[in-house]
């Protein structure tokens, strides 16, 4: 997830509209969590991970968050229904005493919140770590928001100033040279036709060292913002896209929104058009292109691409 630096007016631009979005959000909230109205619903079950990479347990809930409120319950218990969720007030915190903003505009990030406003809370994977993690993690407030990042040094400097987030170091051991090569392994290999779970796949496209429940979780959404793709030594996006389509397809059930970023640039263009496939494609604003890609194993005998 690049890290390059914005305009001030745009930065100011987009830091306002955040503050306005997050205080709609805290409105959301606030309704939907008052006891009155809120005794009919029920609590969604999601899958969670930890902070963990080699021991993944699922973590303690939110502690000023109570997901369902009975009017029967003590004021006490009651006022706590009625608090600011913790990710959406540090998120609100965070964006108001900043000049960061995050790097997509707001044409971009409205393709993936328009999302996030049907499916949360849910499974959201996000290949990168950068200044918009805290947002998404926000917007899926209740749900599980994982970042997979390759830098370790980027991963310390984020965690010390958000320790809330959640965040895997993984290693590519591609290069964006490779490009083209992958791209005709991809095209020409059967074995990269096949759906099944990455970790088990024989195509060389297929990313297999990350934490064994990042492939058990079938995720809801899942934004490919990394690993670093603009330069001739960086590791390039071809696998993260490839893996993206893969995990999608291999759910047991349902469909999974994809989401690739900086598709002016050849290799999410073209990769994200062959794995992703265009038949699947729903929307691009800007550098950001969306698809939607239903399970495989739902119905058999679907084709790699329609």
């Amino acid at each position: 997830m690049m890290r390059s630096k914005t305009s001030q007016y745009s930065s100011i631009n987009i830091k306002f509209i955040l503050i306005c979005a997050f205080f709609l959000l805290l409105i959301f909230v606030l309704i939907t969590n008052n006891p009155s109205s809120f005794s009919s619903q029920q609590t969604p079950e999601i899958h969670m991970i930890s902070n963990s990479s080699e021991s993944i347990k699922e973590p303690e809930p939110e502690s000023a968050t109570v997901l369902a409120c009975d009017p029967s319950l003590d004021p006490l218990t009651i006022q706590a229904c009625t608090k600011t969720p913790p990710s959406l007030a540090h998120a609100l915190v965070h964006y108001a005493t900043t000049n960061v903003t995050p790097q997509q505009t707001l044409k971009e990030i409205s393709v993936s919140l328009r999302i996030l406003e049907k499916k949360s809370p849910c499974n959201f994977l996000v290949f990168g770590l950068g200044h918009d993690s805290l947002m998404w993690t926000a917007l899926n407030h209740g749900g599980r928001t994982v970042f997979l990042e390759e830098d370790k040094s980027w991963i310390e400097q984020i965690q010390a100033k958000l320790p809330t987030l959640e965040s895997y170091h993984v290693e590519y051991d591609t290069k964006l040279t490779q490009a083209d090569e992958l791209m005709e392994i991809g095209m020409g290999e059967e074995d990269c036709k096949l759906v099944s779970d990455p970790r088990f796949s024989e195509c060389l496209l297929s990313l297999k060292g990350f934490p064994s429940e990042i492939y058990d979780i079938e995720w809801d959404l899942i934004m490919v913002d990394a690993p670093t793709g603009y330069f001739e030594g960086a590791p390039g996006r071809m696998s993260a896209i490839y893996t993206a389509g893969l995990m999608a397809r291999n759910r047991e059930n349902g469909e999974t929104d994809v989401f690739v970023h900086d598709v002016d640039r050849k290799v999410e263009d073209q990769f994200s058009n062959t794995f992703l496939c265009q038949g699947y494609f729903r929307e691009q604003q800007g550098r950001i292109r969306h698809f939607t890609i239903p399970s495989h194993r739902a119905r058999l005998g679907r084709p790699f691409c329609p």
